[in-house]
């Protein structure tokens, strides 16, 4: 399977200029690309290389090599906007949002990630230091850094390509690794089942829950925080805003990395599977009242799913994706569905057999029980190759 390693580039000021000027004449290339494939219908790679791969080598003396993956990743570009035209990302069709983004070329920020690869880029690993192509020459012997286990699998594993980024002038190479997986548990013992939510981030249904209240109370914080500056809107607002750049999503992140982390590992120490939600469309489909709207919108639960996911299949556990429908009004001892058995937002009480208990928690038990019978049947998941082990 495929990881990627983010290390952290410490170039001099000179080399840090080289890199800013290959990043923005590959961007600018990039987005005069865009705007050719759009004018030319030519979204195939072979389609735009012919039209512009001469133009990008003479005007922004892009090497070779950077000019096709210049081309490669326009069309990439063009591939993930189709792709979420189908998926109804950008709206329904004929919606003004819809119509907005499908009706003007693609344009590529001055600092947008770049990729790189052999021939572009060597590392060695001994001495912590890569060589990297720019419009200046190659940068040799270009320090960099990261975790120590995250450089022992760069060092350890088979390379593909590296993207070079930078980050509120920071520079970063982010390298796709790929990775042994662990010997896949095709007979579990059972699904671990997980309801993903806005008061409790994910409860399981062997009881364990992972609570966002004091998430949702730093968000809120951060939410208002970052509504005073504008309002403010002087010099220094401006500037403690700018340092506060990215601060919830990273935070956001790691919450999602540590909760991952613990429902892979209880699922295999117990030989079962992990039972998930498919929450696609979830936020068109969702009615909330107004203050509830910035959490659910808010909070990444696609990436806290993907984490699983990419977690267990290293480990070897499968996953499966249950149909959410009625998981929190369905009785997980009678299976009796109806909205009265949610007394409250915490509280699940049938109404026939009269069993009680944690919302959260049945849910939870529901997932399971549709994640084994998703198993035993064989019937489809919504991501087969990642969810069954393919």
């Amino acid at each position: 399977m495929k990881l990627v390693v983010r290390v952290k580039l410490l170039p001099t000021p000179e080399q840090a200029v080289a890199l800013e000027t290959t990043l923005h004449a590959c961007n600018e290339a990039a987005t005069w690309a865009a705007r050719t494939a759009f004018e030319e219908s030519a979204r195939r790679p072979l389609e735009l290389r012919k039209l512009t791969y001469r133009t990008i080598r003479e005007r922004w003396k892009l090497g070779s090599q950077a000019a096709q993956h210049t081309i490669k990743k326009t069309c990439d570009a063009y591939a993930t906007l189709a792709a979420g035209m189908r998926a109804c990302r950008y709206g329904k069709p004929g919606s003004r949002r819809r119509e907005r983004v499908s009706g003007k070329p693609i344009a590529f920020r001055a600092k947008a990630a770049q990729p790189y690869d052999d021939r572009m880029l060597s590392w060695q690993h001994e001495q912590r230091t890569v060589s990297i192509w720019t419009l200046s020459g190659r940068l040799k012997k270009l320090p960099f850094t990261g975790q120590a286990e995250q450089l022992v699998l760069l060092a350890a594993s088979s390379r593909g390509e590296s993207d070079l980024t930078c980050e509120n002038g920071s520079w970063f190479l982010i390298a796709t690794c790929e990775v042994s997986e662990a010997e896949f548990n095709g007979r579990p013992a059972g699904f671990l089942g997980v309801d993903l939510g806005i008061v409790n981030i994910a409860a399981t249904s062997d009881g364990r829950r992972y609570s966002g209240r004091r998430t949702n109370r730093k968000r809120e914080c951060d939410r208002k925080l970052r509504a005073k500056l504008q309002k403010k809107n002087t010099k220094s607002a401006r500037r403690r805003a700018k340092r506060r750049v990215g601060k919830e999503a990273r935070r956001n992140k790691d919450t999602n990395h540590k909760i991952s982390k613990w429902i892979v590992a209880e699922a295999e120490r117990t030989g079962r599977g992990i039972a998930l939600e498919d929450l696609t469309g979830i936020r068109e489909r969702a009615r909330l009242r107004r203050p509830q709207r910035a959490a659910l919108h808010s909070w990444p639960f696609a990436q806290l799913a993907a984490f699983i996911v990419y977690k267990a299949k290293r480990a070897g556990v499968p996953v499966v994706y249950v149909d959410p429908a009625y998981t929190s009004q369905e009785c997980s001892e009678c299976h009796h569905i109806a909205r009265g058995n949610r007394p409250s937002q915490a509280v699940f009480a049938c109404q026939v057999c009269g069993f009680v208990e944690t919302a959260d928690l049945n849910a939870s038990h529901n997932i399971a029980y549709r994640g084994w019978m998703v198993w035993v049947c064989g019937a489809g998941s919504t991501v087969p190759e990642l969810a069954l082990g393919a």
